[in-house]
């Protein structure tokens, strides 16, 4: 664990496609070096399920705007800390486990590309970060949210080993999921995520490239934790 003894405690920015395992990896580099998870995907999906739960469609731009002003204004999104990563709160319920559908996943492809819910959620992301000790993972933290992060990761793998990753996932919480669909949804998310016009999904020039496939997380993780404990030196 880094300390103020030991070490300054950083701001580290993880991007990076759907399935390449960022989620997995920021998780346990987070719980390595004893900081806090940022996880901004939680909190687009949590955008997307509140809208669906109040009745807004997902292209209704200024309607799951407005809902997202509201949800930062009012407290009702939280990210709190729980024993094995973050707890993801919307209107007071625990919704980890209903934001991870495939649906959710889309819904929240499309809702992040709407400029008024970026910037309802832009103050909260900067906010978390501002002590320092956080990893934050999504698709644009060292482009946008942390431009000046002091360690940036861009974790990726190859779209075979993305589906397949996904395709687990679902299978193992019990939904039904087949690899050829998973695979065309991988490629339709990376459109949608990369292709928006606002805070598109891209390398930043300054993140190290992390390409997963065929690697073990713990080897990954060793591999990042060295690197930010020493550019926390």
């Amino acid at each position: 664990m880094i300390d103020c003894v030991h070490g300054r405690r950083l701001v580290v920015a993880i991007d990076g496609p759907a399935g390449a395992g960022k989620s997995t990896i920021a998780g346990e580099l987070a719980r390595a070096l004893g900081y806090v998870l940022l996880d901004t995907g939680a909190l687009y999906r949590a955008v997307a399920l509140a809208a669906q739960q109040q009745g807004v469609a997902w292209d209704d731009t200024e309607g799951v705007a407005r809902l997202a002003v509201r949800l930062a204004r009012a407290d009702e999104l939280r990210l709190e800390p729980a024993p094995h990563g973050v707890r993801v709160v919307l209107f007071g319920d625990d919704v980890g486990a209903a934001i991870r559908t495939a649906e959710m996943s889309m819904g929240a492809s499309r809702v992040s590309a709407i400029p008024g819910v970026r910037a309802a959620l832009l103050e909260l992301q900067r906010a978390t970060g501002r002590q320092g000790g956080v990893i934050a993972e999504g698709r644009d933290i060292g482009t946008v949210v942390f431009p000046s992060a002091d360690v940036k990761f861009f974790v990726t793998a190859s779209i075979e080993v993305r589906a397949e990753r996904r395709c687990a996932e679902l299978l193992a919480r019990g939904e039904r999921a087949d690899l050829q669909s998973v695979r065309a949804e991988v490629i339709a998310r990376d459109r949608q995520d990369s292709e928006r016009s606002v805070a598109p999904l891209r390398h930043a020039d300054d993140a190290r490239l992390v390409d997963t496939s065929g690697r073990t997380v713990s080897d990954i993780v060793a591999e990042l934790r060295r690197i930010v404990e020493t550019a926390a030196r």
